[in-house]
């Protein structure tokens, strides 16, 4: 769908076209701001400070809001470099737009925050930052894209986001000039605005250096010293200039297209490339002035009031990438016609004045954009001390504060204070940060759909299949709609219509590549690209009910594989396991991981096991061991985690990584024991193999590590299989399971049965800004023993305190569908929001789960919870909604243990 419409040339009178295309040609290159600080001379410096706190590398607004912050937490003895002057790079150029509402409740935050610094810094400072607040217009040219910002609408609710829907003529009276003709509805939103980035960044620099920081202009970064401590941690340990070195163990690099350069000074990776990204400024036009800011995402398009005029910009399918020497500052491309007129028709077609009016000016400058259009942030998983703050695909000044305060709490505190995670650069497989392919392909395809509708399913084209597990193929021939993540293939659900193989990356037919035609993946992708219910939910949905009234089978081999072990392994699992790991060989704990503050930084679960034969599902080893199986997406993060901790605390242990040569194959419902026990001579009832316990045994003649474990909420095996098993034990388990109705079933699937059972997905349900308490996991917190670990502080201060939020389920009677990001109301007040929401088959309605706030900020308990009447907030539309305090489907956890007396909620 959006492959074929999303550049979508409109055709309009010739002359006007022709006019402005004549003007464009012959415009001049410049930025349409009066201030820019190139303006000001600046001796170049003498010497630099012999130590400092943190090294700032960078004088963009990344760079100057990140010195803010960290001088704003009290760490006075920064220092910021920057080779030219601030703003060199790309800041100076930038369009300066200002929105808030996204299709996240973390971006949200962070723009509400940027936002409102540039609001009061003046008063702070003195210095004009040049905010403009003029509001902001997005135009919706069809019903997704309307029902797009209707969920945009109602998570904003929550966070205080004033926001209304017009239809066309509303949209008319509000801005005069745009063509509505062929408008759906528009969302406005009266607080957004724009900011001049000079004044922006002289502001935050002027308030830095008030609370000691030293801003050191003309001062190239020659190179990053690192060494090892006696743990054999690496580590930063100076900054060398032209003129001196600079002792610190703390660097943020906020260099944007030239960051890999730095990285490379210290041996980081940053998986960042350049691209050009150009807007016009037109002549004046009379009856602009004070007009919102229009984003016409349809189009591909953006609109930015400057001063009487316009800047009118865009995400072209085909940008040009580039190599930017380490000299360009305050520097500009000349400006590529036959890249930039796709906006063109668009621009004329919104506001056909644009077309009868001169362009003043052309914008073409470098940009860092990213392989998911997401910054980088956080401390590098190769050197400590080494922070990015970097690549953020023209939203720098969106971002700026927001993520600057994150990212000064991460230097200062060890861990940001919101879920960063999706900003986090080990949010990527070290694996593929420095795969050419890979950033390349990826970064392409995220500018370009940039503008693209967010649906929940969605999954990109570019740089598939660079991780397979050994069933791959037999998977994909059965009609397997793969997902991808951290470069796993895993899979999505299973098509009837036969395989949809994953092409090379096309380009979507530009740089001279060929289109590729058919491509039956992506339309399987299509099914998705709604927030209705798709066309194949009655499949999914098949793969549910299988898996609840007879037995399913899911290859979940893309997890996390690690083992824990040396003479200080249960000290080390002491401390970084939330649960008790002081348990007998064989037993298994679903624990969490968390930080400081308590917050969830995973949940996984820990086996206990002894030394065995030698291969990856029994390694040899020394001792009492411990292995550990997170979720594949988040591999890295959960990995560099319990490394880092292992480091500050300089355990004697090792962290085994066995992810890429083991498979794991999870057995599931009520005929799994049955199904098992056929190709085992080993006990499985339930006397002999209880739940949450693991052993090694043998299937169909095949050595695996089995855990009995559910993340569906059935009677279930694990079966974690080395690679050159996972063919013959998956054919074994399918030839026995047909008599029992056997299905493979996928992530959509466990996506469901997982909310339905009430069991929790990190980085949806639980993250790192939530702690076990809140999220109803206080279980796996050992706070009745004397053993200390990683965030049990906090987590006694807030049961001391009790929490002033608390996760719920909530159904609704209506069927509707429900993605999550859905508004809750508690009688007439917005309390939250859905993290997630899926529908649950057994129950036959649509489920979610949400955090409760009280309206006042006071304790939420659970009388509380009980007592309010409840809404869900769809597409616009109220639905009067159920709470459960606990899981509506199979609430005495009995299938888990075996125990079938009941019948699926949707057969009563």
């Amino acid at each position: 769908m959006w492959r074929a419409g999303h550049v979508i040339g409109r055709l309009h009178a010739s002359v006007s076209r022709t006019v402005l295309v004549r003007n464009l040609t012959k415009a001049s290159s410049g930025v349409p701001y009066d201030r820019v600080i190139k303006d000001q001379p600046k001796d170049l410096p003498q010497s630099v400070p012999s130590s400092a706190d943190v090294v700032v590398i960078g004088g963009g607004v990344i760079g100057c809001a990140t010195m803010y912050y960290l001088t704003k937490l009290g760490v006075g003895n920064t220092v910021l470099l920057e080779k030219d002057d601030l703003t060199a790079g790309t800041t100076w150029h930038t369009a300066g737009l200002v929105w808030r509402l996204r299709p996240n409740d973390i971006d949200i935050q962070l723009m509400a925050c940027s936002r409102g610094l540039m609001m009061s810094l003046e008063e702070e400072t003195g210095v004009d930052t040049g905010w403009i607040n003029n509001g902001g217009l997005f135009i919706a040219s069809n019903k997704e894209r309307l029902d797009e910002y209707k969920r945009l609408m109602s998570l904003g609710k929550f966070f205080g986001i004033e926001s209304h829907v017009l239809g066309p003529e509303e949209t008319k009276k509000l801005y005069p000039l745009l063509n509505v003709d062929d408008v759906y509805g528009t969302l406005y939103s009266p607080g957004d605005g724009t900011i001049d980035p000079a004044g922006y960044c002289t502001a935050m620099t002027r308030a830095a250096t008030n609370r000691g920081g030293k801003v050191i202009t003309k001062c190239p970064v020659q190179g990053i010293q690192t060494g090892q401590n006696d743990y054999g941690t690496t580590r930063v340990e100076a900054v060398d200039t032209p003129y001196g070195s600079i002792k610190t163990n703390c660097v943020v690099n906020c260099t944007g297209v030239w960051a890999p350069n730095i990285g490379q000074m210290a041996g980081v990776k940053v998986p960042l490339l350049a691209m050009r990204h150009a807007y016009i400024v037109t002549e004046r036009i009379e009856g602009i002035q004070n007009m919102p800011n229009v984003r016409d995402h349809d189009a591909s398009l953006y609109l930015k009031l400057q001063g009487d005029a316009l800047s009118v910009g865009g995400y072209e399918p085909n940008p040009m990438f580039c190599e930017v020497e380490n000299d360009f500052a305050f520097s500009l491309y000349d400006l590529d016609w036959d890249v930039f007129s796709v906006h063109i028709d668009g621009a004329v077609n919104r506001v056909p004045v644009i077309g009868e009016t001169g362009v003043k000016s052309t914008v073409c400058g470098p940009e860092s954009f990213t392989p998911d259009h997401k910054p980088l942030l956080g401390e590098s998983p190769e050197v400590r001390g080494f922070y990015h703050g970097c690549g953020f695909n023209s939203m720098g000044m969106n971002g700026s504060a927001g993520c600057a305060q994150e990212l000064a709490r991460w230097v200062v505190n060890g861990r940001p204070s919101l879920d960063m995670y999706g900003y986090d650069i080990r949010r990527f497989t070290q694996k593929l940060t420095d795969h050419p392919k890979w950033i390349k392909e990826r970064s392409h395809e995220a500018y370009a759909k940039n503008y693209s509708i967010v649906y929940p399913h969605d999954e990109p084209l570019a740089s598939r299949d660079m991780r397979t597990d050994a069933l791959h193929e037999i998977l994909r021939a059965k009609g397997c709609v793969f997902q991808e993540r951290e470069g796993w293939e895993r899979p999505g659900w299973y098509s009837l219509d036969g395989p949809a193989k994953l092409l090379d990356y096309d380009y979507y037919g530009y740089y001279d590549y060929k289109l590729n035609n058919p491509n039956i993946y992506n339309d399987r992708l299509t099914l998705d690209y709604t927030f209705d219910f798709p066309s194949h939910h009655d499949i999914i949905g098949k793969e549910c009910l299988t898996c609840r009234e007879k037995v399913a089978i899911f290859d979940m081999s893309y997890f996390g594989k690690y083992y824990l072990t040396g003479p200080d392994a249960q000290k080390a699992a002491d401390w970084i396991f939330s649960n008790d790991m002081a348990k007998t060989v064989g037993t298994t704990v679903y624990t969490c991981m968390l930080n400081s503050r308590g917050g969830v930084e995973s949940d996984l679960t820990v086996s206990i096991i002894e030394p065995g034969t030698g291969g990856p599902h029994a390694p040899k080893f020394g001792g009492t061991g411990f292995y550990v199986a997170v979720g594949g997406g988040a591999a890295q993060h959960n990995y560099t985690h319990i490394k880092t901790a292992m480091e500050d605390m300089k355990f004697n242990c090792d962290l085994l990584n066995h992810s890429d040569n083991m498979g794991l194959l999870s057995i599931q419902g009520p005929h799994s024991r049955d199904l098992l026990q056929s190709l085992t001579d080993a006990d499985l009832s339930n006397a002999a193999f209880p739940f949450s316990t693991n052993k090694v045994l043998k299937i169909a003649g095949h050595e695996v590590r089995a855990l009995r474990l559910s993340f569906v909420g059935e009677l279930g095996w694990e079966l974690h299989v080395p690679n050159e098993s996972c063919v013959p034990v998956y054919n074994a388990v399918m030839e026995a399971g047909a008599k029992y109705g056997i299905v493979d079933a996928g992530y959509r699937a466990i996506d469901s049965l997982s909310i339905e059972k009430g069991y929790r997905h990190w980085h949806a349900d639980i993250r790192p800004d939530d702690t076990p308490l809140e999220g109803g996991l206080g279980f796996t917190c050992k706070l009745k023993t004397a053993t200390a670990f990683l965030g049990r502080e906090a987590i006694e201060k807030q049961k001391a305190e009790g929490v002033k939020r608390k996760i719920a389920c909530f159904t609704i009677d209506e069927h509707v569908p429900l993605h999550g990001l859905e508004a809750i109301w508690r009688d007439d007040a917005v309390v939250g929001f859905l993290r997630r929401a899926d529908y649950a088959f057994a129950l036959g309605k649509s489920i979610g789960y949400g955090y409760i706030h009280h309206p006042n900020g006071e304790v939420v308990t659970s009388d509380f919870l009980k007592t309010g009447r409840y809404k869900i907030e769809h597409l616009g539309t109220e639905f009067p909604a159920h709470i459960h305090l606990k899981s509506p489907f199979d609430p005495g956890n009995k299938r888990v243990k075996g125990i079938y007396d009941t019948p699926l909620p949707m057969q009563k």
